[in-house]
Order: structure tokens, then C-alpha cells, then sequence
């Protein structure tokens, strides 16, 4: 059934003229005409019967006007539904610790009236998350993608970039040091819990590893952020590595010391991932507040050679 032919109905059931619902419509009085006949046809049925006063619903009219208003109803909330901007954008933070979800909270509190949903795709590698980009599970993903592997359809931007620091507790021969160079970390254990093979984070640590002659490893089972802060604070020798931008909390007891790595400073890097051409109103203030708050990168860095530089 033509939904523009019931509108037309409806108007000329409330007007009471072809010409007023016309001028309504923005169409010729000859397109009101029209467009009734072919429903009057599609339903097999007179609904408007016309007089020396204009017109008037006939009784199949009035018993079908009150269903065509719901039809239109359903169909204009439809339509509002997928209009830009008329539901939250929905952002995959990966993990609501870690600089993704802080940067999407700070623009959030910046921009209390953007309309966003922040989720954790955090089972999901980065090719998964960008399928989920792609299939609208998320509208957007906060993601390491080589540049060479972003597929047709999907637009990705450097926006955030993370710098590593040392996380370790007071007892650590490096707990007082003001930086670390990523060199002097050989010999030391790091201990980063949770890695799974096949995800970009775990390639990057690999090749972190290899660049600098690093132990890092994620034996043993994986309670929780918490346990591992824990852990740190009792220990003399264990480290772990956590990006500048990531928010870790504990007692005050643990006296835990972040370290900032130069010479060279590693470098996570995030892509913003969304779908090319996506002009959600969220999405472009989101790209915005990126673009204007990202703090200057260090002269000397280090990221893997897959990422985009």
C-alpha cells in the first residue's frame, strides 16, 4: 500500500478539501486526485465522496481513517528512529579502564547533550570489532588496525595515541626513577595478565618484546585489575606496563609509582573506526573533541611497524 497515497487521504479527511490537502502536501489538487483514486482502487472501496462543500469520508472512509493515522504514526517513528542523530551513538571503549573509555568520558562530561552508549566489545580482536562496525553492532571502535587491513567501507583515523608507562610497586629497583628507558626494562619481568594470542594488543607486546629484549609474559591465571594491583605492592621485582591515559585505582597503602618510558617512548596507537560516510551528530562532535584535546606527541617514539604511522 502507497503510504504517500494514505497521507494524502488522511489530509483530505481532516481538510474536507482536495485543494487544502494540496496546498498541505505541497502537490497539485491533480496529484490528490490521483493518488486517492489508486487507493480507492488498491482497497476496492470509496472513501471520500465528494459535495457542493468540498468533501467527506464515506463509511468504508471512516472506518479505515483511524488505521491509516496509526499507519503514518508507526511509519514516521520508524523513520525517526534511524534519522542521524535521533539514537545514541554506540561506541565500542574495548575495556572502561583503559584510554578509549576515558577519552569518550571526558567528551561526554564536555558534551553532556550528546546522546552515546559506551560498550565493551573486549572478547573481540580488532577485525572482529571492525565487523561489528560494519554489520552495525557499534557504530564505532576504538581499535589497533594496520592500515593496510581496514576493509572497504569502514573510515579509520589516528586520533588517540597512548603512551606506555611502568607500572610498579615501592619495592621495585626502579620505583624511584623519574623515566625508564624501555632498554633498561631487560632483565626485569613484566607481568601483563589477561594477553590473548590473537588480538592486536598481544602483537604488540610481542613486538615490543623483541625490539627491546623484554620479558613479558601473562602466565598464571588473570583474577582481575584489582589482584594484580596486589600483587605489585608486595612484590620487589614484578612490573607491568599501562598506557598514560588508562585508570587504575588502589589503596593508598600499595604506594604503587607510574613511571613514564622515554627514549623512545612506546606508543599504543587507537584508530577510530566508524562506517564511511556515518554522519551521526555524535560522531563528528566525537571526532572533534579528539582531533582539538589530543596532547602532543613526544619527538621520540616507538609503535610497530604495522601501525599507522
Amino acid at each position: 500500500m502507497d503510504v504517500e497515497a494514505m497521507r494524502t487521504f488522511v489530509a483530505v479527511a481532516e481538510t474536507g478539501r482536495f485543494q487544502a490537502a494540496a496546498d498541505e502536501l505541497g502537490i497539485s489538487q491533480q496529484a490528490v486526485s490521483k493518488r486517492i483514486a489508486t487507493l480507492e482502487k488498491h482497497l476496492e472501496v470509496t472513501l471520500l465522496v465528494r459535495t457542493s462543500r468540498g468533501s467527506r469520508t464515506s463509511p468504508d472512509g471512516q472506518a479505515f481513517l483511524p488505521h491509516a493515522k496509526k499507519v503514518l504514526t508507526a511509519v514516521e517513528q520508524a523513520e525517526q528512529a534511524v534519522r542521524p542523530g535521533s539514537r545514541p551513538l554506540r561506541i565500542d571503549v574495548l575495556n572502561r579502564r583503559i584510554a578509549p573509555a576515558q577519552a569518550v568520558y571526558r567528551f561526554h562530561r564536555s558534551h553532556p547533550g550528546m546522546n552515546l552508549d559506551a560498550v565493551t566489545l573486549s572478547k573481540k580482536n580488532a577485525a572482529q570489532a571492525t565487523h561489528a562496525v560494519l554489520d552495525g553492532t557499534v557504530d564505532v571502535s576504538f581499535r589497533a588496525l594496520p592500515a593496510d587491513r581496514v576493509p572497504a567501507g569502514i573510515n579509520a583515523e589516528r586520533l588517540l595515541d597512548g603512551p606506555l608507562e611502568l607500572l610498579v610497586g615501592p619495592g621495585h629497583p626502579l620505583a624511584d626513577a623519574p623515566r625508564v628507558r624501555p632498554a633498561d626494562l631487560a632483565g626485569h619481568r613484566i607481568w601483563i595478565p589477561g594477553i590473548r594470542p590473537g588480538t592486536e594488543w598481544a602483537a604488540f607486546y610481542q613486538e615490543l618484546s623483541g625490539a627491546f629484549g623484554l620479558s613479558i609474559d601473562a602466565l598464571g591465571p588473570h583474577f582481575g585489575d584489582e589482584a594484580l594491583m596486589d600483587a605489585l605492592a608486595e612484590s620487589a621485582s614484578l612490573a607491568t606496563l599501562v598506557g598514560s591515559g588508562d585508570r587504575y585505582v588502589w589503596p593508598r597503602t600499595h604506594d604503587l609509582r607510574r613511571i613514564p618510558l622515554r627514549e623512545p617512548t612506546p606508543m599504543y596507537t587507537h584508530m577510530l573506526l566508524s562506517r564511511t560516510g556515518d554522519k551521526h551528530p555524535v560522531l563528528t562532535a566525537l571526532r572533534d573533541h579528539l582531533r582539538t584535546s589530543r596532547p602532543r606527541t613526544p619527538d621520540d617514539v616507538w609503535s610497530p611497524n604495522w601501525t599507522d604511522r
